[in-house]
């Protein structure tokens, strides 16, 4: 049976400005459910902030720079407890794993470019008029802050456009 790696010691830092009016949030929340606010939730938190629409692979490497010594599993179990809190939210992009993001943005659709893979952040309210008509027809109430639209962004679409040819006379 080999020895446990014994874990680099924690770095000692205050939160980030951007994560603590969200740290302030969870600490309430934590506290509300029994739970507390511990250093490997807040390096998990500030991770989520720092990266934005992050999958938990990018989020576990993003806690490894700070703390090499936390397992991914205390991630995942983190991630999991901030989603039910609703201190962050995640999101399916594509084929891969599911994104997170902090809980607190503005609501959003997430437009997913299949060519660059560039995730562009919409207002909600463009999806109200899909919404409504899902609901119509369907009687279906879609969570659109939950929703990727795949499709081409601008930059893209501009590159892969033929050239305009000149008109002739």
């Amino acid at each position: 049976m080999s020895a446990k790696p014994t874990a680099a010691p924690r770095a000692s830092h205050a939160p980030e400005p951007a994560a603590a009016q969200t740290a302030s949030t969870l600490r309430s929340r934590l506290h509300a459910s029994g739970l507390r606010m511990t250093p490997q939730r807040l390096l998990v938190l500030e991770a989520v902030i720092r990266l934005g629409h992050a999958t938990p692979e990018d989020v576990c490497a993003e806690v490894a720079r700070v703390d090499p010594g936390m397992s991914p599993s205390t991630v995942y179990r983190t991630l999991e407890v901030f989603e039910r809190l609703g201190v962050i939210r995640h999101a399916h992009l594509g084929s891969g794993a599911a994104t997170y993001h902090p809980g607190d943005e503005t609501a959003h659709l997430h437009l997913v470019c299949e060519s660059c893979g560039r995730v562009t952040e919409a207002d909600v309210t463009l999806a109200d008029e899909l919404a409504g008509r899902l609901s119509a027809v369907h009687g279906f109430i879609p969570d659109v802050e939950h929703m990727a639209i795949s499709g081409t962004c601008g930059d893209c679409a501009a590159a892969a456009a033929p050239p305009a040819r000149p008109a002739r006379l």
